[in-house]
């Protein structure tokens, strides 16, 4: 059995859902994920594309693109931020806030040289990224 869950923007107006298992959980500590959440810290889940998709409202689903890394959707209606394509990753995140049915379990700080906000949680803490998605995998003292 495929788990599934689902999700909307903060309206209600676009619904998304996701299936099988993410690929990975943790938190960004970038500028632009901070400053795109309007929080200290975002929290992620990411997902191979083929196993995100829209169910109702994709003529809401707006885009901004700031760099070639990121394309970033939300909602037209209301603003809310739904989900990130990272193609030079092939992979999409979807905000851990905009699936509550999934038990977010992080598994690594990135991008944590960036850091407002030290967590002591045990966690691996990188300084940008992992080796394997093109980072230095500089781990970094909690």
């Amino acid at each position: 059995m495929t788990d599934k869950h689902t999700g909307t923007c903060f309206c209600g107006a676009v619904a998304l859902e996701v299936t099988g298992a993410p690929e990975a959980m943790g938190y960004c500590h970038c500028s632009s994920c901070r400053s795109w959440s309007a929080g200290p810290v975002n929290a992620f889940t990411l997902w191979k594309p083929e196993n995100v998709k829209v169910t109702r409202g994709a003529q809401f689903l707006g885009r901004f693109k700031k760099t070639a890394m990121s394309d970033r959707q939300f909602c037209t209606k209301c603003g809310g931020h739904l989900m990130t394509d990272h193609p030079t990753l092939g992979l999409t995140d979807v905000y851990a806030a905009t699936i509550p049915s999934i038990k977010f379990t992080p598994g690594v700080h990135v991008n944590y040289a960036e850091t407002v906000l030290r967590m002591k949680d045990g966690l691996p803490k990188l300084k940008d990224f992992p080796a394997e998605l093109g980072g230095s995998g500089v781990a970094l003292p909690e």
